[in-house]
């Protein structure tokens, strides 16, 4: 979930990624890391960019040294990865602008493949040759050490919100009320709709405020750099702006981000920058139908004296 929060990817992209596309935390500090979606697993089908947290980088790399690798451990002593169909290991990958994939199958069949044309049921085949034996290089397993199947994702979100729902919105009349629930509720794409409504309010902000921009210079920046909408529609993958304003900022369509970003109060030196906007998403929550605010959510409110 945070991985498609903090990238926008969709589900497809996200749960299709290989153990070596994933970026590496680098000494050097630095809030987000790059990597590379392949053209196959997109909508587009065209290969692109995404950007991913550092803490979120640094999570999937806690879980690629812990529970991945002990459902492997687990997957290896049992001999489950011994009589997988279409198992292919794969020998090599290129550099490049353009990397390749080579690989051999259980009959000593080799082929070859441009990372960025494989499939996500061709990336599901590839194994490489580990210590103990075969290892996925699929990221996201399950905790038979297989391939997580991307549809399944629906089923994990589906399970933690019948989970939040029962713990945050015990009374019956709680539940049956949409307006009273306590309990957030997440999808695969709702985590892409966050990203969308999350990334142009931090862009205006960076432009408008932490350069201290004039208009003049802000005209000048966009004209070098690009909009910021323009900006969120490359990191969505979409092919046209329209369909960025209209189908991801629809909730935020009547609001004026950049006169509520005016009125955030200034930052001092050294405060967290994400702290001075959180009004601004706050108030967004409170205007806009569709917009979660989880802080304000899990505020229980006080019991009234009886």
């Amino acid at each position: 979930m945070r991985l498609l929060t903090s990238s926008g990817v969709r589900r497809l992209e996200g749960a299709s990624l290989l153990t070596f596309e994933v970026p590496s935390l680098r000494l050097e500090s630095g809030r987000y890391y790059t990597g590379r979606l392949a053209a196959a697993v997109t909508r587009s089908k065209k290969a692109r960019t995404y950007y991913g947290e550092a803490h979120v980088v640094g999570d999937i790399e806690n879980y690629i040294d812990s529970s991945r690798a002990e459902a492997i451990r687990k997957a290896q002593a049992r001999k489950r990865y011994n009589g997988i169909p279409g198992m292919r290991l794969v020998t090599r990958v290129s550099r490049g602008p353009k990397p390749t994939v080579y690989w051999c199958d259980r009959q000593g069949v080799t082929g070859r493949i441009a990372l960025t044309e494989a499939t996500a049921d061709e990336r599901m085949t590839w194994y490489a040759e580990g210590p103990e034996g075969p290892e996925p290089l699929w990221l996201w397993l399950n905790e038979m050490g297989l391939p997580f199947q991307p549809h399944s994702w629906n089923n994990v979100f589906t399970t933690a919100n019948r989970r939040c729902r029962a713990v945050l919105d015990p009374e019956p009349e709680r539940r049956l009320d949409p307006h009273r629930s306590r309990a957030p509720y997440a999808t695969p794409h709702s985590c892409r709709h966050s990203f969308a409504l999350y990334m142009p309010v931090i862009l205006h902000h960076l432009m408008d405020q932490r350069f201290g921009l004039s208009p003049e210079e802000r005209r000048d920046h966009r004209l070098l750099y690009g909009d910021p909408w323009r900006m969120v529609q490359d990191l969505l993958g979409h092919a046209f702006l329209e369909t960025t304003r209209e189908r991801y900022l629809a909730p935020v369509a009547d609001l004026q981000l950049r006169s509520l970003l005016t009125t955030a109060p200034p930052f001092h030196e050294g405060e967290r920058p994400a702290r001075g906007i959180d009004e601004v998403f706050a108030r967004l929550a409170r205007e806009a139908e569709g917009i979660q605010d989880i802080d304000a959510k899990l505020q229980v409110a006080p019991r009234a004296d009886r």
